[in-house]
């Protein structure tokens, strides 16, 4: 585990309700608290319907929380409008999903370099910073101008993991990221996760309800019925 206990997130007492229909209120998330230090690597775990992707899409700025605060370096999330919100995801905050989310229609190497079109304060050079995190992510460079479709499910996910990385995110939100995967791939893939934070000291939160995960990573936080279980 990365030594620097920076504070990155803080959340205390957050809440989130549904309604179905007029009158029916579901309560997904009850009085979460929750601490995450720059650097650390964290699994949600918890049975499906736990809660888990509500609390990710909310870290991730995705969803707001129904009451409850939520500070990310400091920053009280509720303050921010639209535009510092989608600022904010730009260049802070980046999600792997088990669906992998690629273009098929750009190759792996387009596909990587997306996000920084997207970034209005990026500066530099957009090429060089797509091929250091495809390296980073460890993907052979005879297939960067292959489409998603000629890559195997690991390989698929490699590139969206080095398309989360191309904007060098503080945080990493990884939603079931092996969840597609035979389970020699899923092993490789949380490797080179376990390696980005390891070497790069990218804070990595994955969402999984595989309990082998529990061995790899450096906090557990497990949730069932919208409550965490110490």
């Amino acid at each position: 585990m990365n030594n620097n206990t920076k504070k990155l997130i803080h959340i205390e007492n957050l809440y989130k309700n549904y309604l179905l229909g007029k009158k029916i209120e579901v309560k997904v998330l009850k009085d979460i608290s929750l601490d995450i230090n720059e650097g650390e690597l964290i699994a949600i775990i918890g049975p499906s319907g736990s809660g888990k992707s509500t609390l990710m899409n909310i870290i991730g700025c995705l969803d707001i929380p129904s009451s409850g605060n939520y500070f990310f370096e400091g920053k009280d999330i509720s303050t921010l409008d639209a535009d510092e919100l989608a600022t904010l995801r730009s260049e802070k905050i980046s999600f792997v999903f088990q669906s992998f989310n690629l273009l098929h229609g750009k190759t792996v190497f387009e596909n990587v370099m997306l996000p920084l079109m997207y970034q209005k304060s990026f500066k530099g050079s957009m090429q060089e910073r797509t091929a250091e995190s495809l390296r980073m992510a460890d993907l052979e460079e005879s297939l960067w101008q292959n489409k998603p479709n000629q890559l195997s499910g690991g390989q698929q996910q490699r590139v969206a993991i080095a398309r989360a990385l191309v904007n060098r995110p503080k945080i990493l939100l990884a939603d079931e990221p092996t969840g597609n995967l035979d389970s020699q791939t899923g092993i490789n893939v949380v490797n080179e996760l376990k390696k980005l934070n390891r070497e790069y000291g990218t804070t990595i939160i994955m969402i999984t309800h595989d309990t082998s995960m529990t061995e790899k990573v450096d906090r557990v936080i497990t949730i069932k019925d919208g409550l965490i279980l110490e």
